[in-house]
C-alpha cells in the first residue's frame, strides 16, 4: 500500500547556509564635525586679528591648532561610530526565535505544507465520490472498495499527513537547534583563537625584551614569531568558518543570507537524564510517527481483506494478495519498533557519554591552564625555553577547543535524544 509522507513516502532533506557588512554613516557625520570645528577656529582667528593686530602669528597658530584638533577628533571617533553602526545592524536572536523563524520560512517545510494540502484535497474528493455509491448498487469487489475502502483510506491519509507534517516540523526544530549550537561554537572558536593569539603575542614581547638585555637568544624570538604566525592563521580560519556557518544557518531558517545576528548563549544545563532507557523507549514507541504510520497500513490492509472476503473470495488471487499485505504490514510494524528502540538507545547512550566528556574535558582544560601559567613563570625566570612555553600554549589551546566542542556535542546530544522520543499526539490525532 502506498500512502504519502510515511517513512517510505517522504524524505525530508535539509540544506542549510553571514557575510558581515559594516556601515559608514557616522564617518560622514564626523567629517562634518571636523569641518565645523575648523570653520569655528577660522572665525576665532579673524576676531583675534581684529582685536590685536600685533599678534597675527599667534592667532594663526591658534586657528591651525583648533582645526587640527577637530580633524584628529573626527578620525578617532569614526572607527568607534562604524563599530556602533555595525552592531546596530545585527539583531538579537534567541534559540526560540530561531526555531519560530525556521517553522515559518524554511523552504522545505513550506513545500511540504503545499504537498500535504494537495494530498488532503485529493483524499476529500475520493471520499465524496464514495458517498454517491449506494449499498444496493454494489455488485463487485471494485465497487465495494470504492464505497468502503476509499473513505477509510482518505481518513487514514489525513491522519498520516498531519503526523508527517508534525514530524517534519519536529525535525526542522531539531536541525535549527543543531545549526544554532554549531554557530555558537563557531563564535566561541573565534574568541578562543583570539585569546591564543594574545598569549602568543605576549610571549613574543617577553622573548624580544629578553633578547635586548641578553637573557634570551635570537632563536627564542624566532620560535615566538612562529607561534604568533600560527595563531594568526588559526584565527583567520576560525573567522572564515564563522562567516560560512552564519550563511548556512540563514539559508536553512529561510532569511537573507547576509543577515547578521547576535546569538544568545543557550547551553543546556549538565544534569542526569530524567528517565530510564526503558521509560524512554516506551514513550517513543507510543509517539514516533513511523510506528503510527505502520499501524495505519495494517488497519487498511485488514479492511481491504474483509471487503474481498465479503464481496468476493478470500481464497482467490486477490484474497491471497490481501492476506499477504496483512502479513507484510505486521512485519513492517515490528521492523519500525526495532528501529525506534535502537534509535532511542543510541541517543540515550550518546547523551550520557557527552555529559561525561564535558566533565573530563573541563578538568583537562583547567590542568592545561595551570601548566601554561607555571611554564610561563619558569620561562620568565630563565628555567624554561620558548619552545616549552609554545608547547604549553598549544596544549592549552587544544584543551580549550576540546572543552568547547564537548559543550556543543552535549547540546546536540540533548536535542537528538529529545527528538528520538517523537512528538506527543493530541486527542484529535488519536481518534
Amino acid at each position: 500500500m502506498n500512502f504519502p509522507y510515511s517513512k517510505k513516502w517522504i524524505t525530508v532533506t535539509v540544506a542549510a547556509a553571514v557575510a558581515i557588512t559594516a556601515g559608514s554613516v557616522y564617518a560622514a557625520d564626523n567629517k562634518t564635525t571636523a569641518n565645523t570645528a575648523a570653520a569655528t577656529a577660522a572665525t576665532t582667528t579673524t576676531e583675534t586679528a581684529a582685536a590685536s593686530t600685533t599678534a597675527p602669528a599667534a592667532a594663526a597658530t591658534t586657528a591651525n591648532g583648533a582645526a587640527n584638533a577637530a580633524a584628529t577628533t573626527a578620525e578617532t571617533t569614526a572607527p568607534a561610530a562604524d563599530s556602533t553602526q555595525a552592531s546596530a545592524e545585527a539583531e538579537p536572536l534567541s534559540l526560540d526565535k530561531a526555531i519560530a523563524q525556521a517553522l515559518k520560512t524554511n523552504k522545505t517545510l513550506q513545500s511540504l505544507r503545499i504537498q500535504i494540502d494537495t494530498a488532503n484535497t485529493n483524499a476529500l474528493l475520493a471520499r465524496n465520490s464514495a458517498r454517491h455509491i449506494s449499498n444496493d448498487a454494489i455488485e463487485d469487489i471494485s465497487q465495494a472498495q470504492s464505497k468502503y475502502s476509499s473513505p477509510a483510506q482518505a481518513e487514514s491519509t489525513k491522519r498520516v499527513n498531519a503526523l508527517s507534517l508534525k514530524n517534519t516540523e519536529n525535525t526542522t526544530k531539531a536541525t535549527t537547534q543543531q545549526m544554532y549550537y554549531d554557530l555558537l561554537n563557531a563564535q566561541a572558536q573565534v574568541e578562543l583563537k583570539k585569546q591564543s593569539l594574545t598569549r602568543s603575542q605576549e610571549q613574543l614581547k617577553v622573548a624580544e625584551a629578553g633578547l635586548k638585555v641578553g637573557t634570551k637568544a635570537k632563536s627564542d624570538v624566532l620560535q615566538a614569531e612562529m607561534g604568533v604566525a600560527q595563531a594568526q592563521a588559526a584565527l583567520v580560519s576560525a573567522e572564515n568558518t564563522l562567516k560560512t556557518s552564519m550563511m548556512k544557518f540563514n539559508q536553512y531558517i529561510g532569511v537573507d543570507l547576509n543577515k547578521k545576528w547576535v546569538l544568545s548563549p543557550e547551553n543546556k544545563q549538565l544534569q542526569p537524564i530524567s528517565m530510564s532507557l526503558q521509560e524512554a523507549t516506551e514513550k517513543a514507541l507510543k509517539q514516533r510517527v513511523e510506528i503510527i504510520q505502520a499501524q495505519e497500513e495494517l488497519t487498511l490492509a485488514k479492511l481491504n481483506y474483509d471487503i474481498i472476503a465479503k464481496y468476493g473470495s478470500a481464497v482467490s488471487y486477490a484474497g491471497q494478495k490481501a492476506n499477504n499485505d496483512i502479513d507484510a504490514a505486521e512485519l513492517g510494524i515490528q521492523e519500525e519498533q526495532d528501529n525506534v528502540k535502537l534509535d532511542v538507545a543510541q541517543a540515550y547512550y550518546n547523551l550520557d557519554a557527552a555529559k561525561q566528556t564535558v566533565e573530563f574535558t573541563l578538568k583537562a582544560k583547567e590542568s592545561a591552564a595551570e601548566n601554561y601559567r607555571l611554564t610561563n613563570l619558569r620561562f620568565q625566570n630563565g628555567l624554561a625555553t620558548t619552545l616549552d612555553v609554545i608547547q604549553a600554549e598549544e596544549e592549552l589551546s587544544t584543551q580549550e577547543n576540546n572543552y568547547q566542542e564537548a559543550l556543543r556535542d552535549y547540546n546536540l546530544a540533548v536535542v537528538s535524544f529529545e527528538n528520538s522520543l517523537g512528538v506527543p499526539q493530541t486527542e484529535e490525532e488519536q481518534k
